[in-house]
């Protein structure tokens, strides 16, 4: 969001390690586990309530009456503290939405699962976030105290810059987290955009830009692939419920952490070196992600190679020093000569491009992204492209606190709760 002076409304996240003592670990897990059954409950009510009349949709003020309903019932939910009650409520509000909002594209000839909501195990339910700053928790000489749980040892590597809105505790395996969302006034600099790139993303290429550079990703899946799959196996032999099974889920989970981790790190070096390196603004694809992961013989491609993670950070990092990210329609990128505009078929097993008109021959990645930088250069007049990332910090923004499941809510509105 842009105020009247030009500078920038962001949201930034910032995640810490914490070290509960037992007590405390056994207060964040009682809290994750009554957050993890209330929501269950709510669920079932709503289902219930949706089965009697399929045309109605489920309202904030639908799942109010049953939360009051629940609690009225069953005391133990009041160990929640209000805030992380309210955020409950807004995650099952969030996932009838997109719930419903599928049923509408469905209805309108897309090809997509509707994909009613399902509940949570306790696999799936691990973190609780109390979604206002209200003195409900606090950082103090190294110390994260929170409301109902108690004090612990936090690592705060980095100071929090802005006003901090909301804090989630997540459990990841065995340890544990604080993760705080901040607004920001960011005021970015006037870049003069002499030094545009673009660039494709790629499966045998991490990303190949138009100035002829690729960048390979490092395949972090291939290396772990083996152990992943040996504790997967152990897991599933395991019997559900002994000591012997959690141990195994445990490192189940650190492999996957790192899977998850690796490339994340790998990604955020790559965006900040771009944004330092001299380019002025950058012109990516517009692809839709998830309907090119339903071809299967590219989704782990796909979804190994991570593009729309890295467009994101690429997007919030450059937006913040003042650059544009635009996108532009991803149509016959790789099958358009960059030097002549002939479009021909080039099936993913010809990686390089021979123009059967001209005779150009370049590597199919690198030529596609001349063609993505072609056309967002020629879109500022009215061409190809779709437009400007329309305030990429904010999407950023938005994907964190819809990650972390928080939500705005007044303080009245939750002590009613």
């Amino acid at each position: 969001m842009e105020n009247k002076k030009g500078n920038m409304e962001a949201m930034r996240a910032y995640k810490f390690r914490i070290y509960p003592d037992q007590k405390r670990q056994m207060a964040i897990g009682d809290a994750i586990s009554i957050s993890q059954r209330l929501y269950n409950k709510l669920l079932e009510k709503t289902i219930e309530a949706h089965k009697s009349n399929p045309s109605s949709k489920i309202s904030q003020r639908t799942i109010n009456q049953f939360l009051n309903e629940i609690i009225k019932e069953d005391k133990t939910y009041l160990q929640l503290y209000a805030h992380v009650r309210v955020d409950i409520r807004n995650r099952l509000l969030k996932t009838y939405q997109n719930f419903f909002r599928r049923c509408q594209q469905k209805k309108s000839g897309a090809n997509i699962k509707a994909g009613f909501p399902r509940f949570k195990s306790k696999d799936k339910f691990n973190s609780i976030t109390h979604i206002e700053n209200n003195g409900s928790f606090r950082i103090e000489k190294g110390r994260l105290r929170v409301s109902k749980i108690g004090t612990m040892r936090i690592e705060q590597h980095r100071n929090i810059v802005g006003n901090v809105k909301t804090m989630t505790l997540k459990r990841e395996g065995k340890e544990y987290y604080a993760i705080f969302t901040a607004e920001q006034i960011i005021n970015p600099p006037e870049i003069n955009d002499i030094n545009p790139v673009g660039i494709d993303m790629g499966i045998d290429n991490f990303i190949a830009l138009s100035d002829g550079q690729t960048i390979q990703k490092p395949k972090f899946f291939k290396k772990r692939e083996k152990k992943i799959a040996h504790w997967q196996r152990i897991v599933a032999k395991r019997q559900k419920g002994s000591k012997r099974r959690e141990k195994a889920k445990f490192r189940l989970q650190e492999e996957w952490k790192g899977i998850i981790n690796q490339p994340n790190d790998f990604m955020h070096k790559i965006s900040d070196k771009m944004v330092h390196g001299g380019y002025t603004s950058f012109a990516v694809e517009g692809l839709h992600i998830q309907n090119m992961a339903k071809n299967h013989n590219l989704a782990q491609s796909i979804h190994n190679a991570s593009w729309s993670r890295f467009i994101q950070m690429l997007s919030y990092k450059a937006e913040s020093a003042g650059m544009k990210v635009i996108k532009v329609d991803a149509r016959n990128t790789s099958k358009e000569c960059s030097n002549c505009g002939n479009i021909q078929d080039m099936p993913l097993s010809k990686r390089t491009y021979i123009c059967n008109r001209c005779g150009m021959q370049m590597d199919r990645d690198i030529n596609a992204s001349i063609n993505i930088l072609n056309r967002a250069t020629l879109g500022q007049r009215g061409s190809h492209a779709q437009g400007d990332m329309t305030s990429a910090i904010q999407q950023e923004s938005k994907s964190r606190i819809e990650e972390l499941r928080t939500y705005p809510a007044n303080a009245g509105e939750a002590n009613d709760l």
